[in-house]
């Protein structure tokens, strides 16, 4: 009995260590843009830094779009991008590689700072 406790514990630790380096040396840059180039990408980041990032030929460009008025919360939105519908003011996410001491782009996750609002119909004027 106590040898399967221990058996248990063990796998336990695997299973941690294998999540905590799932991502290697991948960085997470999360903020808003504040500069775009064809190789440049500029953040600032949740906490205030400014973080530099060089798209690549293989960046991979995700947009998310909020769910329609009557679409469930949770229905996912999101659908392939380019670095240029990527606009100043976005939020964005993205996963990047350490390289020559800089920050390659491997993922850019972004969304339009308007595109949680839902619109709204205007009133109507009084007769």
């Amino acid at each position: 009995m106590k040898r399967a406790k221990w058996l248990t514990l063990a796998i336990a630790f695997a299973f941690v260590g294998a999540v905590a380096f799932a991502h290697g040396n991948r960085v997470h840059v999360k903020g808003k843009v504040e500069k775009i180039g064809p190789d440049l990408l500029q953040v600032r980041t949740t906490d205030g830094k400014t973080v530099e990032v060089k798209p690549t030929a293989s960046t991979v460009y995700i947009q998310h779009m909020s769910p329609k008025p009557g679409d469930p919360p949770d229905a996912n939105q999101d659908k392939p991008a380019k670095l240029a519908d990527l606009v100043v003011g976005d939020s964005v996410v993205i996963h990047a590689s350490p390289k020559d001491g800089g920050l390659e782009a491997d993922e850019v996750k972004f969304s339009s700072p308007g595109s949680s609002k839902v619109a709204t119909a205007a009133p109507k004027p009084k007769s």
